[in-house]
């Protein structure tokens, strides 16, 4: 059941069916998530059980300002605190030292925790409504909202196709970053980025001080986290990364005999065959992440067997959505 994420009655019922311990479709400025309340065990474990993702997968936990981040963690580096007031509310994770006793299930059994503060206003009036619960609810578990490792979902439609009607899911309308959170692993005395979103490289360490490494530069002991699977965020199509030039040769070669293809690309593209479905992708790269995954549960709802997509450029401003597609494209 979809209900008006601005409305407060939608927003209290929201909150009331997570101090039950059910599941709840939320908005965030990422994309949609699959909350719970991250300290009920019982409530993370059906998130594994309905996306059917392994259970020692970790979950991000939602937070609804700095202060609670002292529920969860159990140190706060200095950099991951100029990280925090930099960012927050926003697109950005934070790795954390974990207390014994905070989000067991919701972190895989490790001793870290993924804190992040969504920007999002229903999303942010969701957490704080949990809060005013007779037994608050202080952190929400909120992995995206689609099966494991497929495409995540951008819109409440996008959540409603995947669950069904039996969830309940707040709309907040399409997402405005459009792919996940950069997540940057802080329990190792410097960042780490482990996940790049719409925060690039040059705007942490700017905020930081610290420019961040990457996870091949420090392998030993990484924190798993979400999104990080070689092969993940991927539609039924299967989807090839190719140069432009390259795209344009294929189809001139198969020439009207095409079929059953989508072509995602920043050129112009031209083809005489009427099976093959042109796209433009956007040439700014926050519109690209914006729209990236609905572009590509439309090519999966127009039954195209083959998705070939413009490789994006080596630009840092490019790097989030160049994860997406690759990762994607490995499935």
């Amino acid at each position: 059941m979809i209900l008006d994420g601005n409305q407060p009655d939608a927003l209290q019922q929201a909150a009331a069916a997570l101090g039950r311990g059910e599941l709840l479709g939320l908005p965030t400025e990422t994309v949609y998530g699959l909350a719970a309340d991250a300290d009920n065990d019982a409530a993370v474990a059906q998130i594994f059980a309905a996306k059917g993702r392994p259970s020692n997968h970790p979950l991000i936990v939602h937070v609804a300002d700095i202060d609670t981040v002292t529920r969860y963690a159990r140190e706060v580096p200095l950099f991951a605190q100029q990280l925090m007031e930099a960012f927050w509310p926003g697109p950005l994770t934070l790795i954390l030292p974990r207390l014994p006793q905070a989000a067991r299930a919701s972190t895989g059994g490790q001793d870290s925790v993924g804190l992040r503060c969504p920007s999002h206003p229903v999303a942010h009036a969701l957490l704080l409504a949990c809060q005013q619960l007779t037994a608050p609810v202080w952190g929400v578990a909120a992995p995206s909202a689609n099966q494991f490792g497929r495409v995540s979902p951008t819109t409440a439609a996008h959540v409603a196709a995947e669950f069904g009607d039996a969830l309940l899911v707040l709309d907040g309308g399409a997402c405005e970053v459009g792919i996940e959170s950069t997540i940057v692993d802080c329990t190792r005395g410097v960042p780490v980025l482990l996940r790049p979103g719409a925060i690039s490289r040059d705007a942490i360490e700017q905020a930081c001080g610290m420019r961040p490494l990457s996870r091949e530069d420090m392998p030993e002991h990484t924190p798993r986290a979400s999104g990080t699977l070689l092969a993940h965020y991927a539609p039924s199509a299967k989807v090839r990364l190719m140069p432009a030039k390259q795209i344009q040769t294929a189809l001139d070669v198969l020439g009207p005999d095409a079929a059953n293809i989508a072509i995602y690309s920043r050129q112009r593209m031209h083809t005489s065959a009427r099976g093959v479905l042109l796209q433009r992708m956007p040439h700014e790269p926050h519109a690209a992440a914006q729209e990236l995954f609905a572009a590509l549960r439309a090519f999966d709802d127009a039954k195209v067997k083959l998705i070939w997509v413009e490789l994006p450029p080596e630009s840092a401003d490019w790097e989030g959505v160049r994860d997406r597609l690759e990762r994607a494209a490995a499935a």
